[in-house]
């Protein structure tokens, strides 16, 4: 495919996300079931149909992506009883992702030394998240632990394998994890402490930014022959 499919993929996952937001804030149940289970598969075209520097690192980000739409799959269904499938999905994404980002560093080449105020912030970060939440938690207090450790994890790694990176690709790895985590700390702020309103569309609009800005990460750094950018 020629560069203006690529722009078309890239039109149709925006067309497909305004569907999905427009439709949370309307409350147009009908949209929001229609148009989220298309948001990965929309992403995964360029990934699936162009050739890669690199067949592992392919297979983790397809991995990554397909544990994401579980994700999605799970956490739009009816009651509680699935938040905990949906959790697990999006664990083994960003572990999906870690694994990806440890692909990218030459094995012979040290990790790159960073500000420790980087790490500080991280953990920080992340303390305070818990600290609010825990007594909210009840019996996910493990799981809901355990994942943020891992969505930081992914944070960590994209950052310091940023250096290892083709044409500024680093930078945007970094932004799509920044909104991860931003978009996972709405959801379980909004779940477990305070309900907030405009809670669902500030949750689904720094997801689609995150996933977008690591694919489009993943086609520069990756991608050798591109039919679809």
């Amino acid at each position: 495919m020629n560069k203006s499919n690529g722009f078309n993929i890239i039109l149709l996952f925006w067309i497909v996300a305004t569907i999905q937001l427009v439709s949370i804030l309307l409350d147009y149940k009908t949209g929001i079931r229609l148009s989220k289970p298309l948001l990965i598969p929309v992403l995964m075209l360029p990934v699936i149909f162009n050739t890669s520097v690199h067949a592992t690192r392919k297979k983790m980000m397809i991995l990554a992506l397909l544990f994401s739409w579980a994700g999605d799959i799970f956490l739009m269904l009816p009651g509680n009883g699935y938040f905990i499938p949906g959790l697990i999905g999006f664990l083994f994404a960003h572990i999906s992702y870690i694994l990806y980002f440890y692909c990218i560093k030459d094995p012979s080449a040290p990790l790159p030394k960073q500000s420790p105020i980087i790490f500080a912030a991280i953990l920080g970060f992340a303390a305070i998240l818990l600290f609010i939440l825990f007594p909210h938690l009840g019996e996910l207090k493990i799981p809901v632990l355990l994942y943020t450790l891992v969505i930081c994890c992914m944070l960590l790694a994209a950052i310091y394998i940023s250096p290892f990176t083709r044409q500024g690709a680093g930078r945007f790895f970094i932004m799509g994890a920044l909104f991860f985590v931003c978009s996972d700390s709405l959801l379980a702020f909004n779940k477990f402490y305070q309900p907030f309103s405009g809670a669902a569309f500030s949750i689904m609009l720094t997801y689609c930014i995150a996933q977008f800005l690591i694919v489009k990460a993943y086609m520069i750094n990756d991608i050798r022959s591109k039919l679809i950018t």
